[in-house]
């Protein structure tokens, strides 16, 4: 008869690691090789990208790192928002995005466009929406597509405003198992 360690029964299961900024790149970078090769086409819409709503879908997912393809059209951002425990990267596919990020003093503008990469630490307050490439400007926008990975895999986010007197403020802290706030 063998009788358990009442020690080891009382100790919590060690949680994952979680993969580091350099990874989480890296990650996108083979995961968007991946979508542009053609190995996640039986996960997109058959009718194509949406063009008047945001779409998501998960290509990855365990203990340790989610990752989502997205696409972004005109006039859906998403909320000021961050992360909770996770740590993040993206890689754009196709088109660009803008990210406003909280600098710790105003929202600042980053561009993203298509093979440009960012990572995010726990805590980074951000904003993302789909903005024009140069020779899109003046013509029907097309979907911008990007893939993100977040590690460990989301649990929560919370959304953010910036107040009158120039601080950001938690309006809300939510639990999700969605990437980027809808």
């Amino acid at each position: 008869m063998v009788i358990a360690d009442p020690i080891a029964l009382r100790r919590p299961a060690a949680r994952p690691r979680s993969l580091r900024q350099p990874d989480l790149l890296q990650t996108t970078d083979l995961a968007a090789d991946a979508v542009l090769q053609g190995r996640y086409n039986h996960l997109l819409p058959g009718t194509g990208l949406p063009d008047d709503q945001r779409w998501f879908t998960r290509i990855h997912g365990d203990e340790r790192l989610d990752i989502w393809l997205i696409s972004w059209v005109p006039g859906h951002a998403t909320e000021l928002h961050d992360h909770g425990d996770s740590l993040g990267a993206l890689t754009v596919l196709s088109g660009s995005l803008d990210e406003f990020h909280w600098d710790g003093h105003q929202l600042a503008r980053r561009r993203l466009d298509a093979g440009d990469q960012a990572a995010f630490s726990r805590g980074w307050v951000h904003d993302v929406v789909w903005a024009p490439s140069a020779p899109e400007q003046g013509t029907t926008p097309v979907p911008t597509l990007s893939v993100h990975a977040y590690s460990p895999p989301l649990v929560e986010m919370s959304y953010y405003d910036v107040a009158p007197d120039n601080t950001l403020r938690r309006q809300r802290t939510e639990l999700t198992q969605h990437p980027e706030a809808s």
